[in-house]
């Protein structure tokens, strides 16, 4: 997703540098530039810059954080020498908690939530990013509320070629895409399917349904007033928009790295715990994955 943010902001005209510590990409991106393909057309972008650390860029008006949960810490804290008093940090990843990693190096009122919804994207090459759609990207400030400045990021993004929302409660919008990844990250992992794949056959569906089910429960529980009533047909409704996509925790394990179960599934058990309530199918799609991956060569 960070190759697609740099690449729409970068062909709209600003100055974008893009930050990967993956050296195969960044070279191909320094060498040709950054190749596009799917719901945005097919163009290549080569006007970015290229780095492999913030220090590189140095100071910037806008920081987008778009890596695995993971790196988040790691990646804030070699940002937060680097912000300046008018700077904004924008934390777009999956599952819960993005913005008060980030809120451990840099002061709350830097930050923004980013949530990005139906994009399927993945990285076929290095140098050349795919996304199967462009459902909405979401922004808000990380405690809530309207402001001049989320409203100004909103305006940017929209030029740039984005479907954007800003909106005033970035915990609804946190939740409403939690359910999404919920059903769909650790069944498409598990089954090995696309999200196509993973609707078109009743048994693994009916499990996926299960994980919304148990999230649903899980929000409600902690208050969270949805803006629908019916959260299978909400999040089937998503689905089917990307049915050609495979979540980025079933790309981690064909790479044989790992994911944020912890963050997405992971989150329903351990929530769930605390107020006891039990998150059977999630639990069973955690134990599977984590399993997988203490096979996985770390080195």
């Amino acid at each position: 997703m960070g190759s697609v943010y740099a690449a729409l902001l970068g062909k709209a005209g600003h100055e974008v540098w893009a930050i990967d510590t993956w050296p195969e990409h960044v070279d191909a991106i320094a060498s040709s530039g950054l190749s596009v393909s799917g719901a945005s057309g097919t163009f290549v972008v080569d006007n970015l810059h290229v780095g492999r650390a913030p220090r590189d860029a140095g100071p910037c008006d806008v920081w987008i954080i778009a890596t695995k949960a993971w790196a988040v810490d790691e990646v804030a804290a070699e940002i937060a020498p680097l912000v300046e008093p008018d700077s904004i940090v924008m934390a777009f990843q999956n599952g819960l908690g993005a913005g008060e990693r980030v809120a451990r190096h840099i002061p709350p009122d830097h930050i923004l939530i980013g949530i990005a919804e139906g994009f399927g994207s993945s990285i076929p090459d290095p140098g050349h990013v795919h996304h199967e759609g462009m459902r909405l990207i979401r922004i808000g400030e990380m405690h809530g509320g309207m402001t001049d400045r989320v409203k100004r990021i909103e305006q940017m993004w929209h030029d740039a070629g984005f479907n954007v929302r800003a909106f005033v409660d970035v915990t609804l919008m946190i939740w409403e895409k939690f359910l999404c990844n919920v059903t769909l990250s650790a069944p498409c992992a598990a089954f090995d399917v696309t999200v196509g794949e993973l609707m078109s056959n009743p048994d693994s569906w009916k499990v996926a349904l299960g994980c919304t089910s148990e999230a649903y429960r899980l929000g409600r529980a902690k208050g969270i007033r949805f803006s629908f009533e019916d959260p299978l047909r909400y999040v089937t409704d998503f689905a089917a928009t990307i049915p050609y996509a495979s979540p980025s925790m079933r790309l981690d394990h064909l790479a044989r790295r790992p994911s944020e179960i912890d963050v997405i599934n992971g989150m329903v058990v351990e929530l769930s715990r605390e107020i006891g309530l039990d998150a059977p199918y999630n639990e069973s799609l955690c134990a599977i994955l984590r399993h997988r991956e203490s096979q996985f060569d770390m080195r």
